[in-house]
């Protein structure tokens, strides 16, 4: 994304498990999918806008934009949305189907865990190595990743204070992944309560996920990057692991490729809602970076442990989290008193949703904002304690929205 300034272009990654079509079990066969779409062994490939590529474990497929995409809209939701049939009718050959959200919701990876077997497996085998990659935070987790680009020291400073307000309060707007091994403990974003404790035996690495307030390229580096790779050093002797993209801070800086990363959204049940959801942070980004409520300073001053406190909240209770912290409330447009978290995602939808300008997208925010986050839309289908018969029906039936081009309501 180099050259492009602030909101010029957008970058999304979503991945995407493959499954028995039957069982649901997790189905490794990411390396015969990619293979079949290529018509030759490839660990990733282009087709005329999207990406496809591997990931860590060997049951994951990413989907990504092959390039900086001039919007997020309902043209390339529907790019997206072709490519994942073409993904799922590949793995229909195979006995298997795609399946979407956040997490498996009955997968024990300390048993069923597959690692990517291929190109780059020597890096995957390093971080199994170092971390210990047969968990729910590695081979247990699905994503969508939002990359906004920047120009210049000037722009990172704006666009990562932005970025920084707006991570506490995402798992409120994206939380998928109510279940952990067939069970749900009152948490709807399990994925990120995982993901928080990941890189425990290197806590530098991930830091309190919200970033610290840095905003400069130097600042950033000396800061975040340097003592990452000197933690690191002792468990990584030949270097592997000594790229930006160790960092697993919620929101990264790719300082290679000019772009912030932004990772703790849960990918949905279809890439229109999916490209919903990215729109609609891209958009309160975006307001954000351009002062509409506060000005920059005020943002930059945005401590990162009550940042921290908020999403916290989020992961654990979803839409239902209460939203306190006065300045945080401020820096978003409205007075410093508690409000829900779905209320505050309905008063940003309307200063900053996509309206006209991609009508299916702005449908597909209304009907998440009408009828919860995509957690609490399973929990309602399935209830707090589903047998395993309960959870492979209704997590099917998710998945197919993805094949229909539909949200999920029960």
């Amino acid at each position: 994304m180099s050259e492009l300034h602030l909101f010029e272009a957008y970058g999304i990654e979503i991945e995407i498990m493959l499954v028995d079509a039957t069982t649901l079990a997790v189905a490794p066969i990411c390396d015969r999918v990619l293979e079949a779409e290529a018509g030759e062994p490839t660990c990733e490939l282009r087709t005329e806008s999207i990406g496809w590529s591997n990931e860590l474990a060997a049951h994951v497929i990413e989907l990504k934009t092959a390039g900086p995409a001039p919007a997020i809209d309902d043209a390339l939701a529907s790019a997206f949305a072709t490519d994942l049939r073409k993904v799922d009718a590949h793995a229909r050959t195979q006995g298997a189907r795609v399946l979407t959200t956040a997490m498996h919701p009955t997968m024990d990876p300390r048993r069923e865990s597959v690692l990517w077997p291929h190109e780059g497996r020597d890096i995957y085998g390093t971080y199994d190595a170092v971390f210990g990659c047969e968990g729910h935070g590695w081979t247990n987790l699905q994503s969508c990743h939002l990359n906004l680009p920047f120009c210049g020291a000037e722009e990172f400073g704006a666009l990562h204070a932005a970025v920084r307000a707006v991570l506490p309060i995402l798992p409120a707007l994206a939380a998928s992944s109510p279940f952990v091994e067939g069970r749900f403990d009152g948490v709807l974003d399990r994925r990120l309560q995982v993901y928080m404790h990941n890189q425990k035996r290197v806590p530098s690495v991930i830091g309190d996920v919200i970033p610290e307030p840095v905003y400069t390229p130097s600042a950033y580096a000396e800061q975040v990057l340097a003592p990452m790779y000197a933690d690191i050093a002792p468990l990584d002797p030949h270097g592997e692991l000594q790229h930006e993209w160790l960092n697993s801070r919620g929101a990264i800086a790719r300082f290679d490729r000019s772009a912030i990363e932004i990772r703790v959204l849960d990918a949905q049940e279809s890439p229109w809602a999916d490209m919903a959801q990215a729109r609609l942070v891209a958009g309160v980004v975006e307001a954000l970076t351009r002062a509409r409520w506060v000005d920059l300073p005020t943002l930059q001053e945005l401590p990162t442990r009550p940042l921290r406190e908020v999403f916290e909240r989020t992961v654990r209770d979803g839409e239902r989290a209460s939203i306190e912290y006065g300045p945080l409330l401020v820096a978003l447009g409205l007075p410093a008193r508690p409000i829900g978290a779905n209320e505050l995602w309905w008063h940003l939808l309307e200063c900053c949703g996509p309206a006209e300008s991609a009508p299916g997208l702005d449908a597909a925010l209304r009907t998440r904002m009408d009828h919860g986050s995509l957690a609490t839309r399973i929990l309602r289908a399935t209830g707090e304690n589903p047998s395993v018969a309960a959870l492979r029906e209704v997590y099917a039936a998710v998945a197919d929205c993805a094949l229909a081009d539909a949200l999920f309501v029960p």
